[in-house]
């Protein structure tokens, strides 16, 4: 199979979908590897290295898309990229179809079979190519939640660790999957006062358990929410719904009764945002004050630490993608992991999350592949 790689061009995005290693893994089993000139570079990443390895070095992303079977890459095709689609095309990326019903639409029309990262799901119902990512975000959450709380960024001017004599900072975190956990740990290892809230009370006991006690573990709903948060100095949300849009869970009137110039970061937003007053920003202009709140709500937040995030999501990316390429549509009637993060096949909706939020049917996959 033909397997291109092109630049991301969504703002400020300087991840890449491969690394050498794996261009390496790709040619060893017979594959052509197509990349885009620098598509590496803001990772750190040379051509030279790729060349190296085995891969084309292509001038152009047109070059790229019109030679390849399979697109691999890091976010999803924005507008720019939608005349390059066609159909038969495989696209593997982070899709957050359910928060992006534009491109839902243009990849039914044009009849792509599109698979997303964050819907890859193992039978024990975790997201292995969610994971990184997750694990990044949430540590980086407390890192731009702090800034935001830097009195130049309209903040409260509060130290998270406080001083001698200064209490620590309020951390709240809702969502005790791999994000909110791995905010957990930072929050506290600077010294924060950490709350964590989920609806599962298993997530919570491990949390607990893992750092040692030194933090408050709370049950999730909306009474505890809103208790918790106008405590707060600083809110964090990783609340995920897998494949389908945030619920919203922060009240335009709770952030109008919270401290001014708390901090709210919300790694929901991939999937639409969990507070009513969350909307989508970029890393070269990340927060807004809004209801006397500053709010982060950047949708590629591992692309401020590419190279860190590139080689963690080839890591987990490579096994999969080496499926497909090897086996192409079979994959996906052998390996139900696949099948699940597949979103849409052949002019049809096949996730049940991105079908509910805009209405539509979902077509199931096995039907499909045995009517081709």
């Amino acid at each position: 199979m033909q397997i291109g790689i092109p630049k991301e061009i969504k703002a400020e995005e300087t991840r890449v979908a491969i690394t050498p290693s794996g261009v390496s893994a790709l040619v060893a089993h017979g594959h052509q590897v197509l990349i885009e000139q620098s598509a590496g570079s803001g990772s750190s990443i040379p051509d030279n290295l790729y060349q190296a390895a085995g891969a084309q070095i292509l001038p152009t992303a047109k070059a790229v898309w019109e030679q390849a079977q399979m697109i691999l890459k890091v976010k999803e095709p924005l507008p720019a990229e939608y005349p390059l689609l066609r159909p038969g095309l495989i696209v593997f990326t982070y899709l957050h179809l359910a928060a992006d019903e534009s491109l839902t639409r243009v990849l039914l029309e044009k009849q792509v079979t599109a698979l997303g990262y964050e819907t890859i799901q193992l039978d024990d119902g975790s997201l292995p190519l969610l994971a990184p990512m997750s694990e990044v975000a949430g540590r980086l959450a407390i890192q731009v939640g702090a800034w935001g709380l830097q009195a130049q960024n309209g903040g409260r001017g509060v130290l998270l660790s406080g001083a001698s004599g200064v209490k620590p900072a309020h951390v709240v975190i809702i969502g005790a999957g791999i994000a909110g956990a791995n905010a957990c740990q930072v929050a506290v290892g600077v010294g924060a006062h950490v709350s964590i809230l989920d609806v599962n009370p298993a997530r919570l006991r491990y949390v607990h358990d893992i750092l040692g006690g030194h933090v408050t573990t709370v049950m999730s709903n909306q009474a505890n929410i809103e208790e918790e948060a106008l405590a707060a100095d600083l809110v964090i949300s990783s609340v995920l719904v897998p494949g389908a849009r945030a619920p919203k869970l922060l009240s335009r009137s709770l952030f109008r009764s919270m401290k001014p110039g708390a901090a709210f970061v919300d790694i929901s937003i991939d999937q639409g945002g969990s507070a009513e007053t969350s909307r989508p920003t970029a890393h070269h202009d990340p927060i807004y004050r809004e209801e006397g709140v500053v709010h982060y709500c950047v949708t590629n937040m591992p692309a401020i630490v590419p190279h860190t995030s590139t080689f963690a999501l080839t890591n987990v990316t490579l096994s999969y993608a080496l499926e497909l390429a090897d086996k192409g549509f079979q994959a996906l009637r052998h390996n139900l992991a696949l099948q699940r993060g597949l979103n849409t096949l052949q002019g049809h909706v096949t996730h049940s999350g991105v079908a509910t939020a805009f209405g539509l049917p979902c077509a199931e996959v096995d039907e499909i592949l045995a009517s081709s």
